[in-house]
């Protein structure tokens, strides 16, 4: 069977792990050519060879990188079609009176600014070639359902909810769809950031208890998302923020 994106060319942030590496997996298998980017290159070279595609080691909030995967993803594969602006961070959960400086320059980086050098590095690619293209970013339920301890992270994924919407906007008559999918908290390297302690099945309870169909997202869960909102079978739907959170937001 011919997959979904087949033909189409791919960008994946932070694939070298976790949602990222889900994502990418499930767009080749969906017939997409990949780049992934990742700040780990033993990691990403690791997820390049074992799902057949290609890495950069990138740094997501740097402009020079932004620009070398767009070079990359010509060179290699020809154009580009879709960008998923996966990567992103968080500090540990604690009262908001204690985070540092240091603390919110993180999370504003890594999750607004690089989506902001991302769409200002690609966008004129697609402008200039009159080409519609497909942006989503994966934000979270932190940023319509926050909770506390994360305050500052909560707000850097509400930027990106609202920058996207946007961007949908005013991309919109150019053929240009954004999108964002907001995952609840899964089981990855940050989650013991978000729950403040050791990520194990016990400390993750609580907050599991309010997932009304009681489990985590998953790589999975984000990549069928990820794949749907990518494929001509969503040209009609930009601007959204789609829950991939069990019920948690309702």
């Amino acid at each position: 069977m011919v997959g979904r994106l087949e033909g189409k060319i791919a960008i994946v942030t932070g694939g070298g792990s976790g949602f990222g590496t889900g994502i990418a997996e499930k767009l080749v298998q969906e017939g997409a050519k990949v780049l992934i980017s990742d700040l780990n290159k033993d990691s990403a070279a690791k997820v390049a060879q074992s799902i057949g595609c290609e890495y950069l080691v990138a740094n997501a909030t740097k402009r020079s990188d932004w620009e070398a995967l767009l070079k990359k993803s010509i060179d290699t594969f020809g154009g580009l079609d879709i960008v998923v602006n996966n990567a992103g961070t968080t500090y540990h959960n604690k009262p908001t009176e204690t985070v540092t400086e240091q603390d919110y320059d993180l999370v504003f980086d890594v999750n607004v600014k690089s989506i902001y050098l991302s769409t200002n590095v690609l966008l004129p690619y697609f402008l200039d070639n009159k080409k519609p293209g497909v942006f989503i970013q994966i934000a979270s339920t932190a940023g319509i359902r926050p909770r506390p301890g994360l305050c500052w992270y909560n707000a850097s994924k509400a930027a990106v909810s609202v920058a996207t919407k946007s961007m949908a906007v005013e991309y919109g008559p150019k053929q240009i769809r954004f999108n964002s999918v907001c995952p609840v908290v899964g089981s990855t390297a940050l989650t013991h950031l978000f729950i403040g302690k050791p990520d194990t099945e016990e400390n993750r309870a609580g907050f599991v208890s309010t997932i009304p169909l009681g489990r985590p997202s998953t790589p999975r869960d984000i990549a069928n998302a990820v794949t749907y909102l990518a494929s001509d079978e969503a040209d009609f739907i930009t601007g959204v923020n789609l829950e991939v959170d069990g019920g948690r937001c309702v």
